[in-house]
């Protein structure tokens, strides 16, 4: 069975501890790649920079993404990924705080799965985690990959 790898695309310190412990706290166990900026984030998915020895076949199951990222927005990422035979159709939910229409719209629009703003209380964080894990990694049934 295929492990199923969550990469977080996220540049607020606060935000990665908050996301791992919400993790933890959900008895999520799955391993989590942490990307600190959209550059990063592109480098892991297609294996350039200090990843070019990674396998290009393994793809995480779903990727986490914030919006407002240094180097490449996660707009930006978002295309990428769309734009990308391999991932394509990698599942991407948009984990963010801002709650502008427009971006909302911008998201879906490029092919979001999910957009999901983040909770300022710690608890509603850990809920909306735990039940991001329970469908992504549990429910949901991954799309086919593409070799």
């Amino acid at each position: 069975m295929e492990k199923k790898v969550i990469l977080l695309v996220e540049d607020n310190p606060s935000d990665i501890e908050l996301t791992k412990r919400a993790l933890e706290r959900s008895r999520i166990k799955n391993e989590m790649i942490v990307a600190e900026d959209g550059a990063e984030a592109l480098d892991y998915l297609f294996c350039n920079g200090k990843y070019s020895g990674r396998d290009p076949r393994e793809i995480p199951t779903v990727v986490l993404l914030d919006l407002h990222l240094p180097k490449v927005d996660g707009f930006e990422v978002l295309k990428a990924i769309r734009h990308n035979e391999i991932t394509r159709r990698l599942p991407v939910v948009i984990l963010t705080s801002s709650n502008e229409q427009v971006d909302v719209a911008a998201c879906y629009d490029n092919g979001a799965n999910s957009y999901i703003r983040k909770p300022v209380d710690f608890h509603q964080f850990v809920d909306a985690v735990n039940h991001l894990g329970l469908y992504w990694l549990v429910i949901n049934e991954e799309p086919p990959r593409i070799s």
